[in-house]
């Protein structure tokens, strides 16, 4: 499976996922038509499908643009997005699973930023899933809570902490050095902090992307996974008792304004 990032917007990433042998051709999130296109045509021009992980317009602008040249692809969504996701045909409920060609293909149902949020597990064959997760889940970050609460989010970031560490994460935009700032910022002494700064600085000196990312890299920096950690609730003045939802809402709410 081949995963090009396709960068739209002033920092969204769209999406094209390509089968191993080129069968399958796959857009998650076609933020704007034309380099999602672009994209398309340098690989021959077919489409297999869109999947889109919520109804935000930076996520789905495109979708128009990409069914009036390939007329009749379906368009995955969430059943809750119906008639939010523009050409929308295929209504999905959380563990809902298929394939495309070669790929396999599983929806979990991720509220916190959007009511129908949802994160696509994509396998093909033995090789690590790539989880593209939209605005839920950041390299070090989480989305805001537009439509959710923190208890919302707080359970869709668990069914992705138990993703298998060596699963990919592909998030929906390039936000990672400032969502690193403000993680070195909540656990000042987290060594593994610190050397992904250097790792994500490098690479956009070079004007690479930072992504994918891993779970276990996320697990290991990113505060809303940590939020029981010690030192993050002494930097936000998080009282130990505190259940996991109010400290995500108190590190969301100190992130908002970072």
């Amino acid at each position: 499976m081949k995963v090009t990032p396709v960068p739209c917007y002033a920092d969204n990433y769209a999406y094209l996922v390509e089968s191993a042998d080129g069968t399958c051709r796959v857009v998650v999130d076609a933020s704007e038509g034309p380099p999602v296109l672009t994209a398309l045509d340098g690989g021959g021009g077919t489409l297999t499908a869109i999947l889109a992980t919520h109804h935000h317009g930076d996520h789905v602008d495109g979708n128009r643009d990409l069914l009036a040249r390939f007329p009749g692809t379906p368009v995955y969504g969430h059943a809750s997005d119906r008639g939010r996701i523009p050409g929308q045909t295929e209504y999905l409920e959380d563990g809902a699973t298929f394939s495309l060609g070669p790929l396999t293909i599983r929806a979990l149902h991720v509220p916190g930023h959007t009511t129908g949020a949802l994160t696509y597990v994509v396998t093909e064959g033995a090789e690590p899933a790539a989880a593209f997760t939209g605005d839920t889940l950041f390299a070090a970050g989480c989305g805001r809570l537009f439509e959710g609460t923190p208890a919302d989010m707080t359970r869709s970031l668990g069914k992705l902490a138990a993703l298998p560490p060596e699963t990919r994460v592909y998030c929906g935009h390039e936000y990672t050095e400032s969502n690193l700032r403000f993680a070195a910022h909540a656990e000042p002494s987290n060594a593994a902090v610190e050397a992904k700064v250097a790792e994500a600085a490098a690479l956009r000196a070079e004007g690479r992307p930072t992504v994918p990312s891993t779970i276990g890299s996320e697990l290991a920096t990113n505060p809303f996974f940590r939020t029981g950690e010690p030192e993050l609730r002494n930097t936000f003045g998080i009282p130990a008792g505190a259940d996991a939802a109010e400290a995500l809402r108190v590190v969301r709410e100190a992130k908002n304004t970072f």
